[in-house]
């Protein structure tokens, strides 16, 4: 879900993933292609892996990263007091046009794919027994 965030804000603690690609769905958001191009998208999702806040940035996931949440906190309101003097007409446009080209590469079409695909991995023999193993001991990485 933070992948659909207008602004993304991490600190060097900061695991990003979907560990569930592994055997329990596909993201249904399908934001990956969109942020990280290819070749990550697929590196990112084919493993599982996570990357941390520094390489999220470097990637082009997020748009910086600060040394602890203290200083990630002060530094998103900073932002958004830089955002807030910006007319709200204004904010609503700019945020259309940059939507529209995502629905013009097929969003829409890719996040309906990735639902469907979700809902079939969930019921495959490896999403049940993900979902009864993770019920039994919880989900961790």
């Amino acid at each position: 879900i933070a992948l659909c965030c207008d602004l993304i804000f991490v600190c060097e603690s900061t695991k990003i993933g979907y560990p569930p690609a592994r055997l329990w769905g596909c993201p249904t958001t399908a934001m990956w292609i969109y942020r990280l191009g290819l070749e990550r998208a697929k590196r990112m999702l084919l493993t599982g892996q996570l990357i941390g806040g520094q390489t999220a940035v470097s990637w082009g996931m997020a748009s910086e990263c600060l040394q602890d949440e203290e200083s990630l906190q002060l530094r998103v309101e900073e932002v958004a007091r830089e955002m807030s003097k910006i007319p709200v007409n204004q904010l609503v446009m700019m945020k259309q046009v940059v939507n529209q080209a995502y629905y013009n590469m097929g969003l829409q079409t890719t996040q309906m794919c990735a639902t469907l695909f979700d809902g079939i991995a969930r019921h495959t023999p490896e999403g049940v027994g993900f979902q009864k193993r993770a019920q039994q001991v919880g989900f961790k990485q």
